[in-house]
C-alpha cells in the first residue's frame, strides 16, 4: 500500500535526519515508527476517564458547597469588598 503524508517542515527534517544517520530509507524509519506505534497502543488498555484523574480527586480542600452557596457566597465577597473600602 501507498500513502501520502503531510509533514510540516521541522517533522520533516528530523525524519530525514534519522533516516541519514541509521542508514535507511525514510520509507523505513515511517514503518518503524508507525509499528512501535501501533504496537503500543496494542499493549497499553484504554484508560478510563477515572482512572486519569484518579490522582486528583480529593486532593485539594476547601468549600464543598460551592454550587448550592455560590449567591451567598458572591455576597459575603462583596461585603467584605465594601468593607475595605469604608462604605
Amino acid at each position: 500500500m501507498t500513502i501520502t503524508i503531510k509533514l510540516d517542515l521541522p517533522l520533516e527534517e528530523r525524519l530525514r535526519q534519522r533516516a541519514a544517520s541509521t542508514g535507511r530509507s525514510t520509507s523505513d524509519v515511517v514503518r518503524a515508527a508507525l509499528l512501535a506505534y501501533l504496537d503500543q497502543a496494542d499493549a497499553e488498555p484504554a484508560r478510563s476517564a477515572h482512572d486519569l484523574g484518579a490522582e486528583f480527586f480529593g486532593r485539594y480542600q476547601g468549600p464543598t458547597d460551592l454550587a448550592q452557596g455560590r449567591k451567598g457566597s458572591l455576597a459575603d465577597i462583596a461585603a467584605a469588598r465594601h468593607a475595605r473600602r469604608g462604605r
